[in-house]
């Protein structure tokens, strides 16, 4: 049974992966009603992204003294708050605006979340309770993502934000309710909490998310045009091949916290990306076959979520006393991962390759860092691994 105190934090998760995603299947929709082209509307998703990168660790930085749970309900109010306007928002130029606000709490939410969800968590499970939390993401990849497309689509792409808005809501009312309260870390100091910066250990648990797991978004940047113009599905086919990657995402987020809990987040961690370094380089070879593509969908899917719980254990270890502030840096990681991966995956499609060359360049990302994984379970895993400090619940 799960525990109910973290399901919170899973329900704040289905908000933001609802609404950093739902936005790639309406674009045409929300250019035609903003009269703009599809390019520019699409600067909305780096907008938001950037948002992210930008409010993970400046939030942190100033609220690290506060109550977790305040913390996280203010968050989740300023999510709210944005995502509403986004409803009413006239023009693009302060659409452009409100998501680059919208993403601001996102990375905050996930790194405190993290922490959270470890403390909460007995000795053993820390890694599979934030596997909860991001089940969240997962649950809004395969379900509430096609959902809210469709309902943007048949409808109006503002009822969008409108669902998001509620969702939002339902966290912030599950936050107040069942989240325990905690102690924040009221002698916190602002530069003590960024000193975990000069450890080699932070920047190689950084290197692998930014790169080895930004090969996944070579893959997945371009899997429409991969599954329609290599595989030959419909258009009309990628709603439910999407559902089937979250699916995978489901699987893959759980199994992920369960293989860190059993032999090590660093390996679990170096594993997971030798498996993916595989799976994309069949993606290459064999996506031509619809049987074999729909397959290596699911795999990569799982895969694509799986490092998420393994990667925060590893960076809090990395990180004692500034945990919070770590897994806020790791949130800006992963969305380095999406835009380094999207636009190295792209290169290839600049030179006229197919749309499964992409993912060969997957590979290469994914290599170093299994390569870099592998450095990092010679040098640190011999080592006694730094505790997690506690933070007391009442």
């Amino acid at each position: 049974m799960v525990d109910k105190r973290v399901l919170p934090l899973a329900v704040g998760g289905l908000a933001i992966g609802t609404t950093e995603f739902t936005i790639m299947g309406l674009l045409p929709s929300i250019a035609d009603s903003l009269q703009v082209d599809i390019p520019t509307a699409g600067h909305l998703i780096s907008a938001y992204a950037l948002g992210v990168v930008v409010g993970a660790p400046l939030f942190i930085l100033y609220s690290v003294k506060f109550p977790p749970k305040k913390v996280l309900m203010v968050l989740m109010g300023i999510f709210i708050l944005f995502n509403g306007l986004s409803i009413v928002a006239p023009n693009y130029t302060l659409m452009l605006l409100v998501r680059f606000l919208s993403g601001l709490p996102h990375g905050a939410f996930f790194g405190i979340g993290a922490v959270v969800a470890s403390k909460l968590a007995a000795k053993g499970k820390e890694a599979q309770y934030i596997s909860i939390m991001f089940s969240g993401l997962t649950v809004a990849n395969l379900a509430m993502v096609p959902l809210v497309t469709y309902v943007g689509t048949h409808f109006h792409w503002r009822w969008y934000f409108a669902i998001v808005t509620f969702i939002g809501l339902l966290t912030l009312l599950f936050l107040y309710t069942w989240l325990p309260s905690m102690e924040g870390k009221e002698e916190s100091n602002p530069l003590q909490e960024l000193r975990f910066l000069k450890n080699n250990q932070t920047w190689m648990v950084l290197i692998i998310t930014a790169i080895g797991f930004g090969g996944l978004f070579t893959w997945f940047s371009y899997i429409s045009p991969l599954m329609t113009g290599i595989s030959g599905f419909k258009p009309e086919n990628m709603t439910y091949i999407m559902a089937l990657a979250g699916g995978g995402m489901v699987v893959g987020n759980l199994l992920g916290g369960y293989l860190s809990d059993k032999i090590g987040a660093s390996k679990a961690t170096t594993i997971l990306l030798a498996l993916m370094m595989v799976s994309l380089l069949a993606v290459f070879f064999f996506s031509e076959d619809k049987t074999v593509s729909l397959l290596l969908t699911f795999i990569c899917g799982g895969l694509s979520m799986s490092t998420g719980s393994p990667l925060n254990i590893m960076l809090m270890k990395a990180a004692p006393g500034s945990e919070m502030m770590a897994a806020a840096f790791l949130q800006a990681a992963f969305n380095v991962a999406n835009s380094a991966g999207a636009y190295l995956g792209g290169i290839p499609l600049t030179y006229g390759l197919g749309y499964n060359y992409p993912s060969l360049v997957g590979v290469f990302m994914a290599l170093i860092g299994v390569m870099v994984g592998l450095r990092y379970m010679y040098k640190y895993d011999r080592e006694k691994p730094a505790r997690v400090k506690t933070i007391m619940v009442n």
